[in-house]
């Protein structure tokens, strides 16, 4: 785990207060906003709680839109942070309920945006907790590494295992990655039901964008 100040952690909690917005979701590449702001990017299975991350994070129930139905994002949705920086949220991977071309389309945008987009700071791969990697999480890795962004992995839901499991999967995460050279060497434990590791994670977010509250 990365340390920070309270300087850091309060600045960060202030920054996230602000007002946030829903800017659009983009389907082709040519619809992406302008890249006029850092921007920091959210990507996981399809049933991973990015959605409930992301408005974890910002502190609003309805920013970031969950769905019963897993795999439903399938754009490149764009949030504004009081005009400082921008969330991403990546369409998700894994057992998306959609054809084969379908979901290969969607991919492809979101691989398209890891590579061609110069503000992008840090992709946050979200990882299920009581599952650790899985086999299906390689591929997001392997693309990570050839887009040669920066990635790191939080661990979400770690209010659903018992107390010291998710450390456990922590270590074992940091030992997986190790070799990987664009991971950045820190996983980040989390639960947006209880707001563990948010505050944490706010920090790593200014931190690595450089941006001040």
């Amino acid at each position: 785990m990365t340390d920070f100040t309270p300087e850091e952690l309060e600045d960060a909690r202030v920054l996230f207060a602000r007002p946030a917005t829903f800017v659009m979701g983009a389907a082709k590449i040519e619809q992406l906003p302008e890249p006029d702001l850092p921007e920091v990017a959210f990507a996981g299975r399809s049933n991973v709680g990015k959605s409930s991350l992301i408005n974890g994070l910002v502190g609003m129930h309805k920013l970031a839109r969950a769905s019963n139905e897993p795999g439903r994002t399938r754009e490149v949705n764009f949030f504004d942070l009081d005009g400082k920086t921008r969330l991403v949220d990546l369409p998700g991977y894994g057992w998306a309920k959609a054809s084969k071309t379908t979901v290969r389309k969607f991919q492809d945008l979101g691989r398209d945006y890891l590579r061609g987009r110069v503000t992008l700071k840090r992709v946050y791969l979200l990882i299920d907790s009581r599952h650790g990697l899985k086999k299906v999480d390689d591929e997001a890795l392997e693309a990570l590494d050839l887009a040669a962004v920066s990635y790191q992995i939080i661990l979400t839901k770690a209010d659903k295992l018992k107390k010291g499991e998710a450390e456990v999967v922590q270590a074992a995460t940091l030992k997986a990655i190790s070799k990987r050279p664009a991971a950045f060497p820190a996983v980040i434990i989390t639960s947006a039901e209880k707001g563990d590791g948010m505050a944490e994670l706010r920090a790593e977010i200014m931190r690595t964008t450089g941006i001040a509250p």
